[in-house]
């Protein structure tokens, strides 16, 4: 069984409900009547009445069509958002304006009042959208303290990593983050690679220096992130600076970190910025002909999983069952 059948089977086994916002995205309705036959997970839609004549699956039993414009619980949910918003000026009939008519910010007050397990969008909204709709209405984790964006990384044929597997982060949030930022992405990060793969995260800090043969104020940051990683999770397998050769080639480790337990062995990479973190997951996705599912978004209390505009129905349905696991 691949990695991705193993996901969808521990999904379907947990029958959370996870809101699907883009009602009006054909993907997002073909990759439902596929999550629908499949029983990979309960399914709470947001959108008219109308799409139903869309929906092809014989499995209404676990759908739920939510019309924002006619939900019972409208002013609660309204209520709640002006309360989190009313610091920046909104008002109350501008919140319920907003959880009215953006389907976005109704499915992620859904997940905030526990009506919904997790959201997945980004179908038909850029990154930068989501995110902020998640910030707004989802409390962040404390122990963590910032949000990052993570993938799943399959490189096929790939003896590096965990046979292939790799968690990368952050390649969808923060654009410079400081070493304390950098030490709370790998410490969610470690926990998303072991909900999602069942085995031991080993988490390097990536640089243009391994163990000392560069220096400079880059290093020093990567150097600090590290001890403050292991600060925040005891007993995690972490370790940097590494280059990238260094840190997932067991042969050059053996040259150049000797005895570290994360060189030459990593599965989860934790990139310096936004950069190269982004450049990265695309560089590996096109090159190495790798599927890259996300970005999962981090170091929220509640799931939400971000998605590329270009994404297929088979992405979505991959998001939903990643989200309804870390639900």
């Amino acid at each position: 069984m691949s990695l991705i059948d193993g996901i969808r089977k521990k999904a379907s086994k947990l029958a959370k409900r996870i809101a699907l916002p883009e009602s009006n995205d054909a993907r997002t309705l073909e990759a439902l009547n596929y999550i629908l036959n499949n029983k990979i997970s309960r399914i709470v839609l947001i959108g008219k009445k109308t799409v139903l004549q869309k929906i092809k699956s014989k499995n209404l039993k676990d759908l739920e069509l939510i019309d924002p414009e006619k939900y019972g619980q409208i002013e609660k949910l309204a209520s709640e958002y002006y309360e989190l918003r009313k610091h920046k000026g909104l008002t109350p009939e501008e919140a319920r304006e907003a959880v009215t008519k953006d389907y976005i910010t109704f499915g992620a007050m859904l997940v905030r009042q526990n009506l919904s397990d997790g959201f997945v969008a980004g179908a038909n909204h850029t990154t930068p959208s989501i995110i902020r709709v998640a910030l707004r209405c989802l409390p962040i984790d404390k122990n963590i303290g910032v949000v990052s964006g993570a993938f799943l990384m399959l490189v096929p044929n790939s003896s590096y990593g965990e046979k292939g597997v790799f968690v990368f982060a952050d390649c969808g949030v923060n654009p410079a983050p400081d070493s304390r930022q950098l030490a709370g992405i790998a410490a969610s990060s470690a926990t998303f690679f072991k909900k999602l793969v069942d085995k031991t995260p080993r988490v390097a800090f990536l640089s243009y220096s391994t163990k000392g043969s560069a220096e400079g104020p880059l290093v020093d940051k990567i150097k600090d992130a590290v001890s403050r990683a292991k600060e925040i999770s005891p007993g995690l397998l972490v370790d940097g600076e590494f280059q990238i050769d260094s840190a997932i080639v067991p042969e050059v480790a053996k040259i150049k970190c000797p005895g570290s337990d994360v060189g030459g062995k990593a599965n989860v990479l934790i990139f310096p910025d936004l950069n190269s973190g982004n450049i990265a997951y695309k560089l590996t996705q096109r090159l190495a002909k790798a599927r890259a599912i996300g970005p999962v978004l981090l170091g929220f209390e509640k799931a939400a999983s971000d998605l590329s505009r270009g994404c297929d129905s088979e992405d979505i349905v991959n998001a939903v069952a990643i989200t309804a696991i870390r639900a």
